[in-house]
């Protein structure tokens, strides 16, 4: 702020150091490091040279309002475009909800705007044709297709620009071809289907578009064609529609084609046609499909790679001697490969796939080709599948991946990290402990643990494989441990989950102080625990909040017993050390949101969202309350528990009456997790909010680096 500026001015001052005596070159590289809007807005303002210096070039060209949810509001979006809307050539303003729409028509003051994202932010077509016809330098685009969108209002100078875009990012809650058919240059095509299958009025929707005057997309040009499509028919039917035309011409430029699609998405003749196209005429840097495009095709042996960056084969059968055949091509130097997903590929380390069950050991020879071909890797997910090491010395997954000494995210199932002589050692018990199923609901208190037990399982856990993994790992930036038959209580556009599957046998060995293992990774910023049956106190969780300082976003899931919560005590003492947290979601049964969780949760000073998932869990509407008077920067607000639906709806009323005038972003949803209305509500939450945070997914290597801006 201003106000700081000043006083550190004065106090240097007093010490016979100026600091507006340094070079312009030096300050620039400082100021670099303020938001754009507090440059303009704010420090400007503090003295003549920063008020010359806060509007140069190299600091106004680009402005990213993304997350800045408490500073951001129309009037300041207002003067800021008046102050240096014409110096503006990249403007992203995604996720930006709370935004009354009539704020975007500030935009048009950008005269010389190459890249603008809208993302998030509400635009009807009549809104996007005044803003896009004044707007004749852009080249990316990314927007909302809204239900009531009609391209017949757009304009023709809004064409003519749109016809000039290369990057086009187009997110769908309605069947529509959105502004595809104008943009007859594109390079890139990102495309995101989340139309659900029926309206808020109950009516099901079909795939059948109506765009206007024009629905053929022209994908001549096209680089990268990508598609994430959510759970429903409707989007599968649509995205065949912007699918076909690729089938009758494939672009002589794709080098990157990528579809994300969950559960069944079956193979017809137009994608077939594609597909053999694509063998015949195109080299690929990046490929996803649907599993069953792959699954028994025989596809990838007949496609060719130039020098890939991105592989996808989440969910497929594909077998580990395929893997190496066909896309490593038998061990080939692949230096370039730097992301790949295998989360779900339960055969991807086993030599083939017809008579192996999921819980046999892999082959330790292809993941060790693997490693030795794709010695660069920085993302790799293998979650979602049973990789158990055999009793070879050596040749233990950890070990092997302990190689990959570029890895900055990581996705591993529980089971693959337990050592193997671990396996035939029965876990430390404690006594009173309830089974491991959905008991009835208990009292949290803290867990009486031996600590002689204790402290010989953590001399144990730094001798293992785990622990040496998690050493040579040193520059890690996101981990996710995850049982490999997790599945959130939460899904997408469904009932909520009532029963869960039991972990793999060989997770039973993987508890504290495996947790404990991870708080060597000093640079760690994002961490998912979920289903680890043996954490006994929590202990290893301590550990990570007084190592890992860097730590921004935490995702725990049913850790410990299900019928009680064994770690609340140690799960308190870890977030008293996590200054730096932003994002925290918990998905546990019977957890109790009281007091004296949101008392320690108020040390972490710069938490910004919260989710919490619980059956039969419970809350004290004070405590929340309180919380939220204390911790200013909270701007999410997500519980889904076992309380009746008027204590939720009471306690939402309070939240939103009390705090929402001063955070503008503020969403808050608070909702009985098993009401069949869930799905409705859910439906309301912002997008933003919904995929990267309140839905539980594996995020690793979900989507090629550097998609988007």
């Amino acid at each position: 702020s201003p106000q700081e500026v000043v006083s550190e001015e004065s106090e240097e001052e007093s010490n016979g150091v100026n600091l507006m005596g340094f070079s312009d070159e030096i300050l620039l590289h400082i100021l670099s490091y303020v938001p754009c809007t507090d440059l303009v807005l704010n420090v400007r303002r503090t003295c003549r040279k920063l008020a010359t210096l806060c509007l140069d070039k190299s600091l106004t060209h680009t402005v990213l309002l993304q997350k800045d949810y408490k500073v951001i509001n129309k009037d300041k979006v207002k003067q800021l475009m008046r102050d240096i809307g014409k110096e503006i050539y990249q403007l992203n303003m995604a996720g930006c909800y709370w935004l009354p729409s009539s704020t975007i028509d500030h935009v048009t003051r950008c005269k010389n705007l190459v890249k603008l994202n809208l993302s998030g932010c509400h635009v009807t077509s009549l809104r996007l044709s005044k803003m896009l016809s004044t707007l004749q330098h852009l080249r990316s685009l990314a927007i909302d297709v809204n239900p009531g969108f009609d391209a017949s209002q757009l304009s023709s100078e809004c064409k003519a620009t749109l016809s000039r875009v290369l990057e086009l990012k187009q997110t769908l809650y309605t069947p529509s071809y959105g502004v595809v058919p104008c943009c007859t240059s594109l390079e890139k095509l990102l495309l995101y289907f989340e139309i659900l299958n029926r309206s808020r009025e109950g009516f099901m929707l079909s795939g059948q578009l109506m765009v206007g005057e024009s629905n053929v997309p022209h994908y001549q040009n096209l680089r990268i064609f990508y598609a994430r499509l959510a759970p429903g028919y409707v989007n599968q039917e649509v995205v065949r529609l912007y699918l076909a035309v690729l089938s009758d011409r494939t672009p002589e430029n794709l080098h990157a084609f990528l579809i994300s699609a969950p559960g069944s998405f079956a193979e017809t003749g137009a994608t077939k046609n594609l597909l053999d196209s694509m063998a015949r005429n195109v080299r690929l840097d990046a490929l996803q499909l649907p599993k069953a495009w792959i699954n028994g095709s025989g596809l990838l042996q007949h496609l060719k790679f130039n020098n890939p960056f991105y592989f996808s084969f989440s969910r497929c059968t594909l077998s580990g001697g395929h893997l190496i055949q066909w896309v490593i091509n038998g061990g080939k130097d692949l230096k370039s490969l730097t992301s790949l997903n295998l989360s779900g590929c339960i055969h991807c380390l086993a030599p083939e796939s017809l008579f192996r069950k999921a819980e046999d050991d892999i082959d330790s020879s292809i993941l060790e080709s693997l490693v030795v071909s794709c010695c660069n890797l920085r993302h790799l997910n293998l979650s979602a599948a049973h990789h158990h090491s055999s009793e070879s010395i050596g040749n233990h997954l950890c070990q092997l991946l302990s190689r990959l000494k570029h890895l900055l995210s990581l996705a591993l199932p529980v089971c693959s990290i337990t050592d193997v002589a671990a396996r035939v050692e029965k876990p430390p018990t404690t006594p009173n402990l309830v089974p491991q199923t959905f008991g009835r609901k208990v009292r949290i208190g803290i867990q009486t643990y031996p600590r002689n037990l204790e402290d010989q399982a953590t001399q144990k856990i730094e001798s293992s494989v785990f622990w040496a993994l998690m050493g040579s790992l040193r520059f890690l930036e996101t981990l996710e441990i995850i049982g490999s038959s997790f599945s959130s209580a939460m899904p997408r556009n469904e009932p909520a989950i009532r029963n869960s599957l039991p972990p793999c046998i060989r997770a039973q060995s993987v508890g504290d102080s495996e947790v404990a293992a991870i708080s060597q990774l000093t640079y760690l910023q994002s961490l998912t625990l979920a289903q680890l049956p043996n954490i006994l106190t929590g202990s290893g969780l301590v550990s990570i909040g007084l190592q890992c300082q860097h730590l921004r976003t935490l995702s725990l899931a049913n850790l410990g017993m299900m019928g009680k919560v064994v770690y609340m005590s140690a799960l308190m003492d870890m977030l008293k050390h996590c200054k730096c947290l932003r994002d925290l979601r918990l998905e546990q049964p019977y957890f109790c949101a009281g007091a004296q969780f949101f008392q320690a949760l108020s040390h972490c000073s710069s938490l910004q969202r919260l989710c919490i998932v619980s059956r039969s869990g419970t809350l004290q509407s004070d405590a929340v309350m309180s919380f939220m008077a204390n911790c200013l920067e909270v701007i999410m607000c997500h519980m889904f528990m076992g309380e009746s639906l008027t204590v939720c709806k009471n306690l939402q009323q309070s939240i939103v009456r009390s705090f929402q005038a001063e955070r503008p972003a503020l969403n808050v949803v608070i909702f009985p997790l098993l009401h069949e209305d869930l799905t409705e509500v859910i439906r309301d939450v912002p997008m933003r909010h919904l995929d990267e945070i309140t839905l539980f997914k594996s995020r690793v290597a979900e989507e090629p680096p550097n998609l988007w801006w």
